[in-house]
């Protein structure tokens, strides 16, 4: 019984809901690829588990960073944390932290060796790189003495690594070039992933102000953070038409603008929310209507291009 517990406290640390979001941006890169015939199914498999890996790296390093410095308290709204109720020890969480960077490190190894070594030698430099670049990005959100997290970077970070890195460099694990055409559906992603991390942010607001913790939510302050979240959401819009006009046919227009309509509901609804605790179930909304638009926008480029 006690190790069925533990195993539940890892799941739950873990937030297996955040996953579908992490997927999104490899999906629509995927999905490019394929549309200029470049797809490669053992290329993908590998972005995939390396993607989920840095997903979960995220979320233990910021359960343990939050729970050490008291940010996961009694006045926070959101679902409980592993080291907030006692389920996982720092100690315990630090080495599963350790344990599922060194698997996400040598799955991004795996992968460059195999999309890129030895024919594209200075691009697999360059992913070496990238991949040590999203590994400390993925710890130090809230770990470490300066976590970028706590300074209001987090959004400019999800939009670098959820849309522009996400979106662009797994089309370039497959295809070796850049595209003028991944631009738009980078920001799509970007700014939906960041629109996740606002309303996580707006929800916090109240544990995060009394433990310092510094957000672009914060710093706008309750209805500025409405506002920026609008913001957010008619940028991903224009972005999604941008992306569409490049097809002649009216199937995409439909199918994708038909899967973003969910979206435009819930930005229209959070105009009316004045309370944190309404926040919350937003989240699992927008990380699917992403991770569904991504699936759309995919299809759409591979079937109608």
């Amino acid at each position: 019984m006690a190790t069925l517990s533990k195993t539940k406290a890892w799941i739950s640390a873990m937030r297996l809901r955040t996953l579908p979001l992490s997927l999104s941006g490899v999906i629509v890169g995927a999905g490019m690829a394929a549309k200029v015939g470049q797809f490669d199914a053992y290329i993908f498999a590998l972005i995939v588990f390396a993607t989920l890996g840095l997903q979960i790296l995220s979320n233990l390093a910021n359960d343990y960073g939050d729970g050490v410095r008291g940010t996961d308290n009694e006045t926070r709204i959101g679902p409980n944390r592993a080291l907030q109720t006692g389920d996982i020890s720092p100690k315990l969480m630090l080495k599963g932290i350790m344990v599922c960077g060194s698997i996400t490190a040598v799955s991004i190894l795996a992968l460059i060796y195999l999309a890129c070594y030895p024919e594209y030698f200075k691009l697999s430099i360059l992913y070496i790189f990238l991949g040590i670049a999203a590994l400390v990005a993925a710890i130090e959100y809230t770990m470490g003495p300066n976590p970028y997290g706590y300074k209001a970077f987090g959004d400019v970070m999800v939009f670098i690594f959820f849309g522009v890195v996400s979106v662009m460099g797994s089309y370039v694990l497959f295809v070796k070039s850049l595209s003028v055409d991944l631009l738009a559906p980078a920001i799509v992603i970007g700014f939906l992933s960041v629109s996740v991390l606002n309303l996580n942010n707006i929800r916090d607001m109240e544990s995060d102000r009394l433990s310092r913790k510094r957000t672009i939510a914060l710093v706008l302050g309750f209805r500025g953070a409405k506002r920026y979240h609008s913001l957010l959401g008619l940028g991903a819009l224009k972005a999604v038409i941008f992306f569409l006009l490049s097809f002649e046919s009216h199937w995409p227009y439909v199918i994708n603008l038909l899967t973003f309509f969910p979206l435009i509901l819930h930005y229209t609804a959070v105009w009316r929310f004045e309370t944190p605790e309404k926040f919350d179930p937003q989240l699992k909304i927008v990380a699917l209507c992403t991770f569904a638009l991504a699936i759309s926008m995919s299809l759409t480029a591979i079937y109608f291009h």
